[in-house]
């Protein structure tokens, strides 16, 4: 259950090894399909696909925020698996937490005709000006994970992240015995996950008034900013209690920050449920993490993607459930 790996499928061909294929179709006088075995090369590059093939079939759009980060190459996955199952085509690009990169990307599917887009944004504001380009060129758009502002989208399938911060709250503030000093690491500015799981938790936390948090700073869902956020935090705040991470990379982070203390004198908690995150909890360094389901998610969204690209009638927020694990 925690080895889950996503696979991916790289369409690249050289163009040496396509010049004899066009060679062959230039000698039959057949110019215009050597043109369109060249162009074909060409739009292959740098994607990955999955699914039908076929001219027929639905093509689908999935621009994810980052495959630098373990859940979203589930997430990923998941999306791969729906559309074989689906029969549909499928084309996954990684924006590389770039906005502006993503953005061409969108730019990119649209310009391609995708039957519907799905993206994860680096930035919910940023991804605005090029999802509603998207809609006025009557493509819907659907968000994964984390919302779009500013911009009609056709649904938004994402984690109960408002509910999954006030699990973390309630988890933590047991472990702590209702009381202590804690640091709370949060996600990417912008983002509607970060946004949502840092106002549950600061709801979760007012049933417990003696709980204070003593320290506050975004790592950008990032594993090595937690380490280097938590080591800042840390020589001012040296006796707290516990750590609230928004996602597991941070608290894996923040517990490598802690050393010996993490599990012992300093409870930390996540949130997503990645495989290494699951690891932490087992072997006790991490008290629990909130799990997502990526794979699902991924599902879910390209599901919902193959309706909205027929017409058909989907909600406007799709929520994937949410628990927490802990050791015992």
């Amino acid at each position: 259950m925690f080895n889950d790996t996503a696979t991916t499928e790289n369409y690249t061909l050289s163009l040496h090894d396509a010049l004899p294929i066009c060679k062959k179709a230039v000698n039959a006088g057949k110019f215009a399909l050597a043109a369109m075995v060249v162009a074909a090369i060409a739009f292959g590059a740098s994607v990955w696909r999955s699914g039908s093939s076929g001219g027929a079939s639905t093509k689908v759009g999935l621009s994810v925020s980052t495959l630098n980060n373990p859940f979203f190459v589930q997430l990923k996955a998941g999306a791969q698996e729906e559309a074989k199952r689906a029969g549909v085509s499928l084309t996954v690009t990684d924006a590389q937490n770039d906005a502006s990169q993503q953005a061409n990307q969108i730019q990119n599917f649209t310009s391609q005709n995708m039957k519907s887009i799905i993206i994860n944004p680096v930035d919910s504001d940023a991804a605005g000006p090029s999802v509603r380009a998207a809609d006025k060129a009557g493509i819907p758009v659907l968000a994964a994970d984390r919302g779009v502002n500013n911009a009609k989208i056709a649904t938004l399938v994402a984690s109960d992240n408002i509910t999954g911060g006030k699990l973390a709250a309630k988890t933590l503030a047991e472990r702590l015995g209702k009381k202590g000093t804690i640091l709370v690491l949060q996600g990417t500015p912008g983002t509607s996950a970060s946004r949502e799981r840092g106002k549950g938790f600061a709801e979760g936390l007012k049933a417990y008034p003696d709980i204070k948090v003593v320290g506050k700073q975004t790592a950008d869902f990032d594993r090595a900013k937690g380490l280097d956020v938590t080591t800042n935090l840390l020589q001012g705040h040296p006796g707290i209690d516990g750590i609230f991470a928004e996602n597991d990379e941070m608290a894996l982070g923040a517990v490598k920050a802690l050393g010996s203390k993490a599990g012992k004198s300093v409870d930390v908690v996540g949130f997503d449920g990645t495989p290494d995150g699951l690891k932490a909890v087992e072997n006790g360094t991490l008290a629990a993490t909130v799990a997502q389901q990526p794979k699902e998610l991924g599902r879910m969204v390209v599901r919902n993607a193959v309706k909205a690209a027929k017409g058909q009638k989907i909600d406007g927020t799709v929520k994937v459930p949410v628990k927490v694990v802990t050791a015992k």
